[in-house]
């Protein structure tokens, strides 16, 4: 996926959830660090461009609520989680870059808990790549891209590599 890709997939995701939400009235958007917050920020400026609105945006580190952080051979390195509003009674849109497993987004819906007790939560990521450890499925999708466990998918976009581009490649042996 090119960045022209990524444009169309963003453009195309903040309508879709526009309309999944009958516009922007009590939504707001948090991004799971890293590859999501650049992502949230993209689709508010849509959602901006589309309704002429301001959809609240927010961060969410989820390092120490995963279930295998423990296991990762390295201390994590933990962000900052800022969401500067009330969760309480929002249309929350959880916003990542990609999806595999499941368990990134598990471990954000045990954080979201801490801030509020949202009407909603809705899951939007730009790659959704399958493989699911848990019944979680995405609500908003710029792609689908089935893959395997042997293959890696890189999301660079401008905020945080300098360039926007999804590349898919076979891991090291």
């Amino acid at each position: 996926m090119d960045k022209r890709g990524i444009e169309r997939a963003v453009v195309r995701m903040a309508h879709q959830i526009l309309e999944g939400n009958n516009g922007a009235d009590d939504l707001v958007f948090i991004g799971i660090h890293t590859g999501g917050v650049p992502l949230a920020r993209r689709l508010a400026m849509q959602v901006r461009h589309i309704e002429a609105k301001d959809v609240p945006i927010g961060s969410l580190d989820i390092t120490l609520y995963r279930d295998d952080w423990t296991r990762l051979g390295h201390i994590p390195t933990v962000k900052r989680t800022d969401i500067p509003f009330s969760t309480d009674e929002k249309g929350v849109v959880l916003i990542d870059d990609v999806l595999f497993t499941g368990r990134t987004v598990r471990a954000a819906l045990d954080a979201i808990s801490d801030f509020g007790r949202p009407r909603r939560i809705q899951l939007a990521v730009l790659i959704d790549r399958g493989l699911r450890e848990l019944p979680i499925q995405p609500d908003f999708v710029g792609l689908r891209l089935d893959s395997s466990y042997d293959e890696h998918i890189d999301v660079l976009l401008k905020e945080t590599a300098g360039r926007d581009e999804v590349i898919l490649k076979r891991k090291a042996l």
